[in-house]
């Protein structure tokens, strides 16, 4: 497990990169925190640091948004975990573009074991993240 704390979107962001740069083609990102804890901003990182340089945007109200290497999910308004099989999502989980679940933790039962677990917790001021990554 490892434990970090950032001060800013910027180093939110920044680590996001670093952690692309650690991560196997085809992983499973699973992010869990409160609203407005800087998830999106993180995956913005991961996109950064695969090189992807068009706008990361929140698919909150579309599910899913694919990039070239990236699959980015955002689960928060999915009512029953099984509606992700109706748009193929196990097939999303063997591609070889990397996978980022944003409110992993409503579909733990339709994750595989072998997961990145990233936990992203307010701090003691209004831009301090502490952030927590286990499975790399």
């Amino acid at each position: 497990m490892e434990e970090y704390t950032t001060h800013s979107e910027n180093e939110t962001k920044a680590l996001g990169a670093v952690m692309a740069g650690r991560l196997k083609k085809g992983a499973v990102v699973a992010l869990s925190g409160d609203l407005g804890v800087g998830k999106t901003m993180f995956v913005k990182g991961i996109a950064e640091g695969l090189g992807i340089i068009e706008p990361i945007l929140s698919p909150t109200f579309t599910l899913l948004r694919q990039y070239p290497g990236l699959n980015h999910f955002d689960v928060y308004r999915i009512d029953d975990p099984q509606e992700l099989a109706e748009i193929g999502f196990e097939e999303f989980l063997e591609d070889e573009a990397l996978t980022v679940i944003e409110w992993a933790e409503l579909i733990d039962e339709l994750l595989p074991k072998d997961i990145i677990q990233v936990t992203m917790t307010r701090g003691t001021d209004e831009d301090t993240r502490m952030i927590t990554i286990e499975g790399v």
